[in-house]
């Protein structure tokens, strides 16, 4: 279903390939309180991870003539005809989050691979040995891959000296927990439950690896779990101790820079002149595409302060079932 906020000006639409998870809500906050403070119409729609359904979804975006649809693709390589379609109708477009390769789209998100590297390091930090799962995003993702590729380059040596063994790899259909808890649930059987370290490519799967390892009893921090997107949920865990690290990509800013380059596309600004873009070539074609890239912050144990103060997150609620003095956060 579409949504619409009445006001003047320009239109501008965001296309989600799905708006189940709590991050996203945040993200169209943001993105909705700098249109609107424009004077201008914000529309969307959810495409429930379906390919199918964003196509569709696009077609009647673009029905309703708004100046920028910003996409968050499902997959990347399907929406490009949507997008083609997006250029040859004068609209302009916004990669949001997921990198689609498009030369006339602004791409706007973390810096992917850069959040893999963290991830990576943090759980060397506690596990610098031992068996090492893999449970990354979709595969139609390209962020998937981006989050990979840190974690490789971070790991490289610990796998080429062997004190870092990869005992399990797999992609999870639509980032769902359930599918990333049955992932982890099969790399367990497969390894006798001898895994050190999981490397969760985000914070919903996380949850679903943490359920794996619970039924197992092994959910007390003593296996290094990674995530990302700073979900409350998660970063309860991460005070808890059952999560290691969520790397948050605070969904406030990246919303409001996508929401003030809609204002200034919509406007007839120039893409390469924004304040923040930089050149970008790095998806698996390296189709260079304009590109603001921000910087996440990690999560951990000893730093959950820093979520609360920024009022992401209030501190009964990361800190619900933390014992007294467990956390420095959590008093």
């Amino acid at each position: 279903m579409s949504t619409a906020a009445m006001a003047a000006g320009k239109t501008i639409a965001v296309s989600w390939k799905t708006f189940q998870e709590e991050r996203w809500k945040t993200d169209e906050a943001a993105i909705k309180a700098v249109v609107e403070a424009d004077g201008d119409k914000y529309i969307s729609t959810d495409a429930q991870n379906s390919a199918q359904n964003q196509a569709a979804d696009i077609e009647s975006l673009s029905s309703q003539k708004p100046d920028v649809i910003l996409v968050v693709a499902y997959d990347s390589d399907a929406i490009l005809p949507s997008i083609k379609a997006i250029n040859d109708a004068g609209i302009k477009a916004i990669a949001y989050d997921v990198q689609f390769e498009d030369p006339d789209s602004l791409y706007i998100t973390f810096d992917n691979v850069g959040v893999g590297r963290i991830m990576a390091q943090e759980a060397l930090k506690v596990k610098p040995k031992g068996n090492y799962a893999f449970i990354k995003g979709d595969k139609g993702d390209p962020n998937s891959t981006f989050l990979f590729q840190g974690q490789m380059e971070v790991l490289k040596a610990a796998l080429d000296s062997g004190d870092v063994k990869n005992v399990c790899e797999t992609f999870t259909d639509g980032w769902k927990a359930d599918a990333a808890q049955k992932n982890m649930e099969q790399c367990l059987t497969s390894t006798g439950n001898k895994v050190d370290a999981v490397l969760s490519e985000n914070d919903g799967m996380a949850s679903g690896v943490v359920a794996a390892l619970a039924a197992q009893g092994m959910a007390d921090g003593s296996v290094a779990v990674t995530g990302q997107d700073g979900d409350k949920a998660a970063i309860n865990r991460v005070a808890l101790g059952t999560q290691t690290v969520s790397i948050w990509k605070n969904a406030t800013d990246l919303g409001t820079v996508a929401g003030k380059a809609a204002v200034y596309l919509a406007n007839g600004g120039d893409p390469a002149k924004f304040e923040g873009v930089a050149p970008f070539d790095g998806g698996k074609n390296h189709v260079k595409m304009n590109a603001i890239l921000l910087a996440p912050t990690a999560i951990t144990k000893d730093n959950v302060d820093v979520a609360i103060k920024a009022g992401h997150i209030t501190k009964e609620e990361a800190c619900a079932g933390v014992a007294a003095g467990a956390n420095a956060a959590c008093g």
